[in-house]
């Protein structure tokens, strides 16, 4: 028993719980931490063998989506700072996956393109991705990817 509680207060604290835990949705909980440890497995593994994490791979992917992305607008897309951002980029700079431009206009920025090597590591991560959304929307009637699409968006903070 908690210091100084009673028998009837712990009892109380214990149905006010399984109160509250009857309305937290744990399945889909666990689910969503499920699936992301397996849709982060098969680029993880291409991802270490060449010495770069999941930072390298969210960086990649934006800048290869989006050629000409300022380094301002990665950092408001990925919502990382500067200090955390510049390491990771400094990397793949280095290892010939992303090329620096200077702005034409403003010279203090910076567009960001992928490389040929660049371009080729993000569709290498990208490919066991899309074969796992694909087989998993395989048996799912029709209409459900724009349901799932609503649903993670609905997700993000902003509902973008």
């Amino acid at each position: 028993m908690a210091p100084g509680a009673t028998k009837p207060q712990e009892a109380e604290a214990g149905r006010s719980q399984a109160s509250e835990l009857a309305s937290i949705d744990t399945e889909l909980i666990e689910l969503l931490f499920f699936a992301y440890r397996d849709f982060t497995s098969d680029p993880d593994q291409i991802l270490q063998r060449i010495e770069f994490g999941r930072a390298h791979h969210r960086v990649l992917h934006f800048v290869d989506r989006q050629p000409g992305l300022t380094v301002a607008d990665l950092l408001d897309t990925l919502r990382i700072t500067k200090q955390s951002l510049a390491r990771v980029l400094k990397q793949l700079v280095d290892s010939g996956h992303i090329h620096q431009v200077m702005g034409a206009e403003d010279r203090r920025q910076r567009k960001l393109y992928t490389t040929e090597k660049g371009r080729k590591l993000a569709l290498d991560l990208a490919k066991p991705q899309s074969r796992r959304i694909a087989k998993a929307l395989r048996d799912l009637p029709a209409g459900s990817r724009d349901t799932i699409v609503g649903f993670l968006r609905g997700m993000l903070d902003g509902g973008k």
